[in-house]
């Protein structure tokens, strides 16, 4: 019988073996967001922060309780935007990188 992972399993080692997935993955969460869809945004997001920091650590960092950043951050949850923009700061700092948001030039 062949030895399967999910998804989420490849999806978590992969970010952990290639630095610039991580970075692309992060950039996508934030991105799809931005564009309205905020379902997949935060199952983006709770992925990488699984695979990444944990929501131990996350939680320390910003001072928000572990328990309620898994909640924000799944199916049901909805984020306050201080609490988002809080993980979104550290994420970006943690991962080296600088985020912004610009007009997109229209075709």
């Amino acid at each position: 019988m062949a030895n399967t992972k999910s998804f989420k399993e490849l999806v978590q080692n992969r970010v952990a073996k290639d630095p610039a997935f991580a970075d692309a993955l992060l950039r996508e969460a934030i991105e799809v967001m931005l564009k309205g869809d905020i379902e997949t945004g935060k199952a983006v997001l709770r992925d990488y922060i699984k695979a990444t920091v944990g929501f131990e650590q996350l939680g320390a960092a910003t001072d928000l309780p572990p328990k309620s950043l898994i909640r924000m951050f799944g199916p049901s949850g909805n984020p306050q935007a201080k609490n988002l923009f809080s993980v979104i700061g550290y994420l970006q700092d943690r991962a080296g990188l600088e985020l912004k948001v610009s007009k997109a030039r229209r075709a």
